[in-house]
């Protein structure tokens, strides 16, 4: 069986939570499902869609990247795991796996790969929301969720279907 995708995962970095969430709640019509220090999270229901923001003070001008990644949220490890064997089986081996890890106030399990162009993409399952952002600390804009910085920007369009 096929694993089903619960939502889409786009992370993005922003100078300003304030002034994003401002932005993002207009843009999409819609509440964040979690604010805590320095992150957002919106759920999407059209389109399903998990999208976060990761505020990073130090960010350079908006002519440089602002992706922090792309991904999929499943409902189990096992669903993970299954995605990971088949990307495998194919040659797209992982970069980082993490088991029971903390990340975005969430205890999550996932893996790591990037796409020939750079961009990282988690596949991941939540388990529990978290007290913390990450591992070992206290909500300091320290990035967990992206394997690495060196992805190039890119641009997004995803299109929104009436009821």
């Amino acid at each position: 069986m096929q694993p089903q995708i619960l939502f889409p995962h786009t992370a993005i970095y922003t100078p300003n939570l304030e002034a994003s969430l401002k932005f993002y709640r207009a843009f999409f019509g819609v509440e964040p499902k979690k604010i805590k220090p320095g992150y957002a999270k919106f759920e999407l229901e059209n389109p399903k869609w998990n999208f976060t923001l990761n505020e990073v003070r130090a960010q350079v001008p908006n002519t440089q990247q602002v992706l922090s990644h792309l991904g999929f949220q499943v409902a189990t490890t096992e669903e993970v795991k299954a995605i990971q064997a088949r990307l495998s089986a194919q040659g797209i081996k992982a970069i980082l796996e993490e088991t029971g890890t903390t990340c975005c106030y969430a205890v999550q399990d996932k893996f790591w790969v990037k796409s020939p162009e750079g961009i990282d993409w988690e596949v991941f399952t939540v388990h529990s929301d978290a007290d913390v952002f990450r591992d070992g600390a206290s909500g300091e804009n320290a990035m967990c969720c992206a394997h690495g910085l060196e992805s190039m920007p890119v641009q997004l369009s995803i299109p929104i279907l009436n009821q």
